[in-house]
């Protein structure tokens, strides 16, 4: 008679632990989609460059990030003006244009990221006033 139980059957290998690293993107679009959003917060001559870009290949996240810089520069180009004004237009020009240095690096980050977020304050009024164009 035999005194010793059974072996037990070898259990299965425990499964690997779930990545929690964001899956690279598959598509060569997406890229394209970034590259034209990022582009588009790089100076007059890379916002007209991602116009091009965007003009071949239409994507969402380039056309969203394309009317928030042109909003950027439009308002930009507005305060300039104010800076004509003596020392008054000085003190809010030197204002308004740290104001637009930070909009325009939340939105160069949020491009960066893929996120089709507004600037703070001023974004859901770009996307409204420029609400069909580049689509």
């Amino acid at each position: 008679m035999d005194t010793n139980p059974p072996s037990p059957t070898p259990a299965a290998p425990p499964a690997p632990p779930a990545s929690s690293a964001p899956p690279a993107p598959s598509a060569p679009a997406a890229g394209e989609d970034k590259t034209v959003a990022i582009i588009a917060y790089l100076t007059l001559f890379g916002f007209i460059a991602a116009v091009v870009i965007h003009s071949n290949k239409k994507t969402a996240l380039g056309a969203y990030h394309l009317r928030q810089a042109l909003g950027l520069l439009l308002g930009g180009i507005a305060l300039s003006m104010i800076g004509w004004i003596p020392i008054l237009g000085w003190l809010v020009l030197i204002v308004g244009m740290i104001f637009f240095f930070v909009l325009w690096v939340i939105g160069l980050i949020n491009a960066i990221n893929g996120q089709a977020k507004p600037v703070p304050l001023l974004g859901p009024l770009f996307q409204q006033w420029f609400g069909t164009t580049f689509d």
